[in-house]
């Protein structure tokens, strides 16, 4: 009896952990502007909810998937679709927290550069896809 209230108040904890961290993590997405940036960019202001449903259902899926250690079975071109969706994200996130801190226009002015602002972007998002790919697709390489 002693064994499942331990479990039940680990589960407890483990539950609203999750839900803080959870909310901690859309609340930051949510207040660098990632959503609205993006929206804004892509001329999809009418499509924000779908956005913002997509990021939470994603967030849901990974979550489950880690709790429970799902595996799809996708084999090596679904591992390089995610692979680059989620290099996609992270791309998008740093340039977007990179914009918030305002390290681009700082970045530039030091530099003196002037043109080729968008290769160095999509060197960054190319970097974290190239990393996001590795990590995916090379058997052993997460342990």
């Amino acid at each position: 009896m002693m064994t499942l209230a331990k479990q039940a108040i680990a589960a407890g904890v483990g539950f609203s952990s999750g839900m803080v961290i959870a909310g901690a993590v859309f609340a930051f997405i949510s207040v660098i502007g990632i959503v609205t940036r993006m929206a804004q960019k892509t001329g999809t202001q009418k499509y924000i909810k779908l956005y913002e449903e997509a990021i939470m259902a994603g967030g849901i899926c990974g979550t489950a998937a880690g709790l429970f250690d799902l595996r799809v079975p996708a084999g090596y071109a679904g591992a390089i679709i995610f692979s680059l969706l989620v290099g996609v994200f992270y791309g998008c996130l740093a340039i977007s927290l990179a914009e918030v801190l305002k390290v681009i226009p700082i970045l530039t002015r030091r530099t003196h550069i002037q043109q080729g602002m968008f290769f160095f972007i999509c060197a960054i998002a190319f970097g974290k896809l190239g990393g996001s790919v590795i990590y995916y697709v090379i058997p052993g390489f997460i342990k």
